[in-house]
């Protein structure tokens, strides 16, 4: 299926509204609220049920299970909204992206009653474990595998850095299960209920400030009902790219709102700060870096509105293509942003008052997760360009 950007260059009212409202919210609360909880080693529940309150968490999902009935778009805005006042919502990325956008596509009809509207309303999260210790990028050396034993599964395996799992009610988990026709494995999705036997959650100290935590998870033997598998056992890696396109794009809007918060202190800073006898914005040292970084936020802001659009018509091939191009380049932008924000504060931008410092870690999550910026370049190469793969 082939479609045109046509005019999605320019957003609808609806979603400028969108953008508006999602704005105010985060207004709302602000960055001390959120470096507040970061502090204090607790989630940001308050805006998490207000964002839900207002529709927002479950805006992607279908109308006839409690949700918004709009599209990753719209999500996509809610994100990079609150990032942009210094409140995002890492597992709205995870939720309701990945997790909500999966079972949606690809549920049964008992899967999307038991879980979309929690997902929808926020009164249900699920985290998503793919990456394990020996198989980062490489996701066909995944060793957490799946057996059937009657009509039960049977998962075991390991997975680490998975976002959220202390609060998440399930852990949307990628195993591979064993082709009865070729022996070979295959990807599939489970859903796995936090308090399931055997299934324990280690924490993994980050260097991070984020009210997130991130985790190891052990899987031995793992029992299953055989409705906890997602989707068409056949279906392998369709199923699985459904929830990473939405990923990167998420992801994108994540770098975008963090890059667009970090601007906005650093010119307002530039406007009122004088050393000499104008203010350090009327020096072209100061101003055209901030400059370019508006210019590569824009251009990057684009293309995630393309791979957004492409994703929600349907058009997967397309996407997954524009899903990597927008999380390379909204993770470029938002990493140079911060990293000019700090430069432009000097020493100010090193301290806690002005909560810049602690982004300058945060924006790397873009360049390195959930896909390095060298493999997206290798994607490019390979299926973009037509070069010879090299891996």
């Amino acid at each position: 299926m082939s479609v045109t950007f046509d005019n999605a260059l320019v957003e609808s009212a609806e979603r400028r509204e969108l953008r508006a409202s999602v704005a105010a919210l985060g207004r709302r609360f602000g960055r001390e609220y959120f470096t507040t909880a970061v502090r204090e080693g607790r989630q940001t529940d308050e805006l998490w049920r207000e964002a839900a309150k207002l529709g927002y968490l479950g805006v992607n999902l279908p109308e006839e299970y409690g949700g918004g009935g709009a599209g990753l778009s719209e999500l996509a805005i809610v994100l990079e909204e609150l990032g942009a006042t210094g409140c995002p919502l890492l597992l709205l990325v995870v939720s309701p992206a990945i997790c909500g956008t999966v079972v949606a596509r690809f549920g049964t009809e008992e899967q999307k009653r038991r879980w979309l509207p929690g997902l929808a309303d926020g009164t249900t999260r699920m985290a998503f474990g793919i990456t394990e210790p020996d198989a980062g990028s490489n996701s066909h050396r995944i060793t957490t595998t799946a057996r059937r034993d009657g009509d039960t599964w049977v998962l075991t395996g390991r997975k680490v850095f998975v976002s959220g799992v202390d609060v998440a009610d399930a852990t949307l988990v990628v195993g591979r299960t064993e082709d009865a026709r070729t022996g070979r494995l295959k990807p599939c999705l489970f859903v796995v209920p936090r308090e399931t036997p055997g299934f324990e959650y280690r924490h993994i100290p980050m260097e991070l400030a984020a009210p997130e935590k991130q985790f190891q998870l052990f899987l031995d033997d793992v029992r299953l009902p055989a409705d906890a598998l997602v989707g068409d056992e056949d279906a392998g890696l369709l199923q699985l790219f459904a929830g990473l396109n939405p990923e990167r794009v998420m992801t994108a809007a994540f770098s975008l709102g963090m890059g667009r918060y970090a601007l906005e202190a650093a010119v307002e800073y530039a406007r009122v700060r004088q050393v000499w006898k104008a203010p350090i914005g009327a020096h072209q040292a100061i101003a055209h870096p901030l400059a370019q970084a508006r210019i590569d936020l824009e251009l990057a802001s684009l293309m995630t509105r393309k791979a957004a659009f492409l994703y929600d018509a349907g058009d997967d091939m397309a996407a997954g293509e524009a899903a990597n191009m927008a999380k390379y380049a909204a993770a470029e932008a938002g990493a140079r942003a911060v990293d000019q924000a700090v430069h432009t504060l000097g020493g100010n931008g090193l301290t806690t008052e002005y909560g810049l410092a602690s982004l300058l870690t945060a924006s790397r999550v873009g360049r390195i997760a959930p896909v390095s910026r060298e493999m997206i370049l290798n994607f490019v190469c390979h299926h973009t360009l037509g070069l010879p793969k090299s891996y």
